[in-house]
């Protein structure tokens, strides 16, 4: 039998100390800054935004394994502004006793807490009496009321790599404590390679689908040894039928056909390969940007809307992310396939760009040139320029230098 426990693998596997935190090295790797302030135990308020799963709330307890104040965790979807009041008079009393000692509060999903529960927070935060730390999956910006964003310190945190997730679930295949006990797991590196890349970045992910695919194969059997195969972490996955490897062929198959059926203006095509990539576990924001360079590069001028279209999008994405983004997506890309096409925009650009390299010897003319000076103004500088507004009739002016008069790069 597995070893039964009261807390998924994700949870028991959670890092203790940093030597065995996995990824964000560029935040908390050695001599970083913010492990310098974690282990010198001189935190400020912060704030930390990423995705699920990479390593949010597993920093704030490695904090509160490190700081000698008093460490609070709460959770803004299960409290409020009465909580939060009990907890400033402990912070009070604490910071008045003997020790003196600091309280670090840990709120996580801080953007669920609306403008007037975060108010309620600044003084405290702003006076000390409360150190801050938040954890977000939501921009700051935007969910963050600015004074309390302003007295913190965010740091982004990103998706897990491809490795980061690999060593994860090798850690947890060879922790006997806190992993699978006595049973001995079979997978091979292949498997654990399609387990890492059907996370899409997320530990949390990975080590659930684990647990849950070693759990189908064992639960009810007295198995010394349980193999796991690529089919057995499909299924705990749910995933079978909407994979493909973003790291491969296939990944830019798919981003091919999604440009090509817009560009041919299929609408029904394009969605279709809209979805296969976001429920696949394509990042919503590459997406996004090959529809944002598409609007520009295959539609232009023909329809200038298609790049207002596109960029909200983008924004949409940015904001909140999958699933809810789907929808903005979706209407960019339908968008963008019924859209007039014409490549002016691009031909052009590339006409452009050619001569800008063959003829960067030549000088912008005097008449267009700025006279901040007199001795400017003597040379020459802006002599004989006309300000267009000034002049009813349309004025004769030439704007090239004169080895390219009379270029005309959006001509077909």
């Amino acid at each position: 039998m597995i070893k039964n426990t009261s807390s998924p693998l994700a949870d028991r596997m959670r890092p203790r100390i940093f030597d065995e935190f996995v990824g964000q090295e560029e935040i908390v790797g050695k001599n970083k800054l913010l492990r310098k302030l974690i282990e010198n135990d001189e935190l400020s308020s912060i704030i930390f935004w990423g995705p699920p799963g990479v390593g949010k709330t597993t920093l704030a307890q490695i904090i509160a394994e490190q700081t000698k104040s008093n460490f609070i965790m709460m959770s803004a979807v299960m409290s409020g502004k009465e909580d939060l009041k009990k907890i400033v008079e402990l912070a009070k009393q604490s910071l008045s006793g003997l020790e003196r000692k600091k309280t670090v509060l840990f709120i996580d999903e801080i953007h669920r807490w609306n403008k007037a529960q975060q108010d309620a927070l600044l003084p405290y935060v702003e006076k000390g009496i409360i150190t801050l730390i938040g954890a977000t999956t939501e921009n700051p910006s935007f969910e963050v009321i600015g004074a309390l964003l302003s007295r913190s310190r965010v740091f982004i945190l990103k998706h897990l790599s491809q490795e980061d997730i690999e060593q994860i679930i090798k850690n947890a295949l060879n922790d006997k404590e806190r992993g699978f006990g006595k049973i001995k797991i079979k997978i091979s590196e292949e498997t654990i390679d399609l387990l890492a890349d059907l996370a899409g970045g997320d530990a949390r992910t990975a080590l659930n689908g684990l647990e849950l695919a070693v759990k189908a194969k064992g639960a009810n059997k007295k198995a010394k040894a349980i193999e796991i195969n690529k089919a057995d972490v499909k299924e705990a996955l749910q995933r079978t039928h909407l994979i493909f490897d973003k790291k491969g062929e296939e990944f830019y198959n798919l981003i091919s056909a999604l440009h090509k059926s817009m560009r041919g203006s299929d609408a029904n095509a394009a969605l279709y390969w809209l979805a296969r990539m976001l429920e696949g576990g394509a990042d919503p924001l590459y997406v996004a940007r090959r529809v944002l360079r598409f609007a520009s590069e295959d539609i232009g001028m023909a329809n200038s809307e298609a790049l207002v279209q596109a960029n909200t999008a983008y924004d949409a994405c940015h904001k909140i992310g999958m699933p809810e983004c789907t929808v903005h997506l979706a209407q960019a890309v339908v968008y963008c396939a019924k859209s007039t096409k014409s490549n002016l925009l691009y031909i052009a650009y590339g006409r452009a760009a050619q001569d800008a390299k063959n003829t960067s010897h030549l000088g912008v003319p005097l008449h267009l040139r700025n006279a901040p000076t007199q001795f400017m103004k003597d040379i020459g500088y802006g002599k004989d320029y006309k300000y267009n507004p000034n002049f009813i009739e349309p004025v004769s002016q030439d704007y090239m230098p004169p080895e390219l008069k009379g270029k005309n790069y959006l001509s077909k």
